[in-house]
């Protein structure tokens, strides 16, 4: 490796160090973060439109009553289910 070349090698990993450095320096404390962090989860909750009461009420029973369809489904399914797996059994004799 020729001098020129060595020079310019040890300059880019200066220029890597000390940016490095300055980006240790100008990142703030971690309290200081935290506090960042804080002050920004409340503004972001000052923009959320709340449901009301009438609105959570009603989204509740919608997924109670999906729940029980979907769950009735599933019982009607594993009853026939069940009930041709017995017959498929019972019709060759490992029943």
């Amino acid at each position: 490796m020729s001098e020129n070349e060595k020079l310019q090698q040890t300059s880019k990993e200066d220029k890597a160090a000390k940016s490095k450095k300055d980006a240790k320096k100008s990142k703030p404390s971690v309290f200081a973060r935290i506090g960042k962090w804080f002050k920004d989860m409340k503004a972001e909750l000052k923009k959320v439109v709340w449901p009301t009461g009438k609105q959570t009420v009603n989204n509740t029973v919608v997924v109670i009553v999906c729940c029980i369809v979907v769950g009735i489904c599933i019982w009607v399914f594993d009853a026939l289910a069940g009930g041709v797996i017995s017959a498929l059994l019972a019709l060759f004799g490992k029943g």
